[in-house]
């Protein structure tokens, strides 16, 4: 029977399509806050366990507490062939990691090894591949040909991402990667946001699957959507990049916008919360007339002044700080909330994408 074959990140990245699963030997904290794409958790200890090991190393010795750690590993591992690998045939190949790709990964891929299953192991583990995520990040974005859309909140550019990706495009959507809409409201009410690591390694996914001779949609962000933090190199490529900017009347984009925000008619209480957060931009004047819109049941015009009064200054300002391009940018125009308008304003960015 062979040995796991231990293989550097370089490699591993490049040959990802070839493995049957990849496997993550990590407690379920560890695989929950970041992992390789396609990863299962297989847990050799879980995070009690883990614990548990780590203590008896500092309070009694190393080779005590090795010997925890293997005879609880060794149970777990009798545990994970029969419950998750049990159907798997003779052709299986696995890829297997934990953070340093040692002990744990090397103890989960020896027994692997020794059924006859073709077994592979990342050197450097899951730290191995961070750290490949991060130096990707910094160059990924360069050969791209990003077309950036641009337009004040409410000008349905989610939505026009959406359509472009059903049309064949290549979009780079990145309120979906970070389970939020990008403003203070922009929380999504059954989805958390996932973590930084997990952004980023979503984001290199992204990425990588992108063909440079074809133009990327994406729209313009800050530098943070929600807690999440747009890398460096990107935010930087997206600002260098041409603009097309979308225009709608303030009442289509209401009707947009009231569509997207739901959850608050059924939770004034977290919108009033949120609103109260904007005092010390609006004072508190100000923000008692929004809510007395609420408590009459006005919602349109309250979210109209919310546009005209709070996003499209901010935003304006913001795009002009940003994007020194922004007085020369194409527009295109949507003048309603039908489902032909979003498609044809559509088919308008992706010609300009074609010709720009």
């Amino acid at each position: 029977m062979k040995d796991p074959a231990i293989v550097p990140i370089e490699e591993v990245v490049a040959r990802l399509d070839e493995f049957n699963a990849v496997i993550d030997a990590r407690s379920p904290s560890e695989y929950a806050e970041d992992r390789l794409p396609g990863a299962v958790n297989a847990p050799v200890l879980d995070d009690a366990q883990r614990a548990l090991v780590g203590t008896t190393h500092a309070q009694v010795d190393a080779f005590e507490a090795r010997r925890l750690g293997a005879a609880i590993a060794a149970r777990n591992i009798g545990d994970l062939i029969d419950r998750l690998f049990a159907d798997r045939d003779r052709d299986f190949r696995p890829l297997v990691y934990c953070w340093r790709g040692g002990q744990r990964s090397g103890s989960l891929a020896t027994v692997m090894a020794r059924i006859g299953w073709r077994t592979t192991v990342i050197e450097g583990g899951y730290r191995a591949f961070r750290r490949h995520v991060i130096a990707d990040l910094n160059t990924l974005p360069g050969p791209l040909r990003l077309i950036v859309i641009g337009g004040r909140t409410g000008s349905a550019k989610s939505r026009l991402l959406e359509q472009i990706a059903l049309k064949g495009g290549q979009v780079l959507d990145l309120e979906k990667i970070a389970s939020h809409r990008g403003s203070l409201l922009g929380g999504l009410p059954s989805e958390a946001q996932p973590g930084q690591k997990r952004f980023e390694t979503m984001l290199w996914e992204t990425l990588r699957s992108f063909c440079a001779e074809q133009p990327v949609f994406v729209e313009s962000e800050s530098r943070k959507i929600g807690q999440c933090q747009i890398p460096g190199a990107l935010i930087e490529r997206i600002r260098a990049s041409q603009v097309v900017v979308v225009e709608a009347p303030v009442d289509v984009r209401s009707h947009f916008l009231l569509g997207e925000y739901q959850h608050f008619l059924n939770d004034v209480p977290r919108l009033f919360t949120l609103l109260d957060c904007m005092i010390p931009l609006h004072g508190a004047q100000r923000i008692s007339e929004w809510k007395a819109l609420v408590d009459t049941d006005r919602w349109p015009d309250l979210v109209e002044r919310l546009l005209l009064e709070h996003y499209d200054p901010s935003y304006d300002r913001s795009m002009k700080r940003n994007f020194d391009q922004l007085a020369a940018a194409p527009v295109v125009r949507i003048a309603s909330t039908a489902a032909t308008a979003l498609s044809e304003a559509a088919d308008e960015l992706m010609r300009l994408g074609r010709t720009g």
